[in-house]
């Protein structure tokens, strides 16, 4: 998945790990800026792709998300922006994404330009 030491460290209260044994299938992960999240690292085993894990990790993540009170979600994507809509999302300008969710490193550094920005209203 790449990401930083320091950044996985920083969320791992909001990160989500499947395991099958002990090798871990898929995970998911949610950085908070108050009432709004980002949702971070849907990532499913390739052999696991295809039997539900990623809609379970996805309907999880949304969940704590909710938990934590937050209202507005948003992620980016560069390969999955077919599978996002059956949880709400809707593409729209990164302009449009809560100004705290663009400061993050996700937007500022991890993921191109090119990434589509995807937004869902909680419930």
């Amino acid at each position: 998945m790449g990401r930083e030491d320091s950044e996985i460290e920083r969320h791992l209260g909001t990160l989500l790990v499947a395991r099958e044994g002990e090798r871990i299938v898929g995970c998911a992960a949610v950085e908070l800026h108050g009432k709004a999240g980002l949702v971070r690292s849907v990532a499913v085993d390739l052999p696991h792709r295809g039997l539900g894990l990623g809609i379970q990790l996805t309907d999880a993540i949304l969940a704590l998300a909710r938990s934590h009170g937050v209202k507005t979600v948003y992620l980016l994507t560069e390969t999955a922006a077919g599978f996002f809509p059956r949880f709400g999302f809707r593409s729209i300008r990164r302009e449009e994404v809560d100004p705290a969710v663009r400061r993050s490193v996700e937007f500022t550094k991890a993921c191109p330009a090119s990434a589509q920005a995807m937004r869902a209203e909680l419930r």
